[in-house]
């Protein structure tokens, strides 16, 4: 049987136009889409093949493999372009294979909303086709009637070149399924078992992501190496042009030999930092964001805080420490640029002004330690001069999100920063009323240090509450309680699944919460504050 292998979704809206994007597993001889109030306009899709789409041995997908192998997936990307404002365009994308038509059913877009154009956004997080996704996007589309856009901060997949997890991972809960009513996923609370479809919102709304962690692949030049070890196995761009003597201009080697975003970036198409005007927000996006490296400090692991034993005499098996993808430090290039937009007419003059990268800025999770910035290394010599030790230091005072990105965001008067990362809900409130919001509860948390019974898998210099300051806000309308009967100043639950709603009308930022170990799984919401207006 032939299909679609995602239903199409927006991206790009302009003042007069928008992309439609969709995906096939077949070349075929045409791809278009009808659009108008009669779908009476019709316009051709440029297609492009996907360079790096693969399964392995580890994927869940229908068939079952042994090693790496490519899979062909067809990317079509039409423009859509409309004369006259209008609020809501049907639309429907046509594949044409061997003869036959396999269309989408129909949907509506908007363009480009202005400034005093009512929005709900749905802020969202750390999907990694968790067992709570479904759920938690079924139950927006219950609670919330229409969804403008999406706010993603990060970790839309675990592994960005594993076609799977994208489109068709056999569990039923892959990455576009969810965001588009198609998925299946069966979840068992409680004793009993109700399958989720997640709703249809990226249809109908346009998607801004950021980069997270899992959105980076690491070195794929070994070609014995499964999805999985490819993907952790990252170094730094400078230790690569070391390594293996490579050039500044041979980018496609260094980033084989290296990391890159390159599958993240084909299948949705944007920059790694951006900024944009949706309605009255001014929308900035950074790639803020490092290796996920081991807590352990055990000699035999490859991690945070030192390398393995087994590897010290072998440098390109080294994994240095938690290292960062692309600097956010003072004179670096998107730290120009960051500045460079902060001045902008655009950002200076929009209502709301949002920031969203994917490493917590403030947070109860475990993610926050070590101190986002580049490891030091410290080289420890035995007495025959042979390497014994190498362990990372992470110095509070060269933290680059605290020590510099920050400031810069307050003096700019930011009203909220958003991201994910530690799979928890919780929120913060600078002096000078910037706000702080972590909203990535859907099912694989690691707990919020608040008590000492939650600090067993960190360690000890993670310590309880927030390391950067701030004290964490208790929900203000019907928070969840602790087991001694106090309101807790998060959520870090594998049963309560949690979104956030920013409507840019009151320019509130409403959270919810839905207990799934319930039948009738009720939607509670916990919280809600306002952003001040510029």
């Amino acid at each position: 049987m032939v299909y679609l292998l995602s239903d199409p979704f927006l991206q790009f809206p302009k003042q007069n136009s928008i992309e439609v994007i969709w995906f096939t597993e077949f070349a075929g001889e045409e791809h278009y889409v009808r659009y108008g109030l009669n779908l009476e306009q019709s316009v051709k899709a440029q297609s492009t093949v996907l360079s790096k789409m693969q399964e392995d041995q580890n994927s869940k997908w229908h068939q079952q493999v042994n090693q790496v192998i490519s899979r062909t997936i067809w990317r079509h990307q039409a423009r859509l372009e409309v004369a006259n404002k209008i609020d809501s365009v049907p639309y429907q994308v046509t594949s044409i294979y061997q003869g036959q038509s396999i269309s989408s059913k129909i949907f509506s877009f908007s363009l480009l909303p202005q400034t005093d154009t009512p929005l709900n956004i749905l802020l969202s997080s750390d999907h990694q086709l968790m067992p709570m996704v479904s759920a938690n996007l079924e139950k927006v589309a219950q609670t919330i009637a229409k969804i403008d856009a999406v706010f993603f901060a990060g970790d839309l997949v675990n592994t960005p070149d594993r076609a799977s997890e994208w489109f068709d991972d056999a569990r039923g809960g892959a990455f576009f399924p969810a965001l588009q009513g198609r998925a299946n996923y069966s979840l068992t609370r409680e004793g009993f078992t109700r399958i989720y479809h997640g709703a249809e919102i990226i249809q109908n709304a346009p998607l801004f992501s950021a980069i997270g962690n899992h959105e980076v692949m690491g070195r794929c030049c070994d070609p014995k190496l499964s999805l999985n070890q490819q993907f952790q196995d990252t170094i730094p761009r400078q230790v690569a042009l070391e390594l293996y003597n490579f050039s500044q201009d041979q980018q496609n080697l260094l980033k084989e030999h290296s990391f890159n975003v390159d599958s993240y970036q084909e299948i949705l198409g944007f920059e790694p930092y951006y900024a944009t005007t949706f309605g009255s927000i001014r929308l900035v996006v950074l790639y803020v964001t490092n290796i996920w490296r081991h807590f352990s400090r055990e000699s035999n692991v490859k991690g945070r805080y030192q390398e393995a034993q087994e590897d010290l005499s072998s440098p390109e098996r080294w994994g240095y420490g938690q290292h960062i993808f692309e600097s956010i430090a003072p004179g670096s290039k998107q730290y120009l640029w960051l500045q460079s937009e902060l001045e902008s007419t655009e950002f200076c003059s929009a209502r709301y002004k949002i920031v969203m990268f994917h490493h917590p800025a403030h947070t109860l999770g475990g993610n926050i330690v070590p101190h986002y910035t580049d490891p030091i290394a410290k080289f420890t010599y035995d007495s025959k001069g042979a390497l014994c030790e190498l362990n990372y230091d992470y110095p509070i005072s060269k933290d680059y999100i605290v020590q510099d990105l920050l400031p810069l965001l307050e003096k700019a008067q930011v009203q909220l920063v958003f991201y994910g990362h530690s799979h928890i809900w919780n929120r913060f409130t600078s002096p000078s009323g910037m706000h702080f919001l972590e909203s990535s509860n859907v099912g694989n948390t690691f707990g919020a240090y608040w008590d000492q019974d939650q600090t067993s898998i960190i360690p000890a210099e993670r310590g309880i509450g927030n390391p950067n300051g701030l004290e964490p806000i208790v929900p203000n309308i019907a928070p969840v309680l602790g087991a001694d009967g106090q309101a807790l100043p998060y959520i870090a639950s594998n049963d309560h699944t949690v979104f956030s709603i920013f409507n840019s009308t009151k320019g509130s930022i409403s959270s919810y919460y839905c207990d799934l170990r319930q039948p009738d799984s009720v939607v509670v919401k916990f919280d809600e504050f306002q952003l001040r207006e510029n």
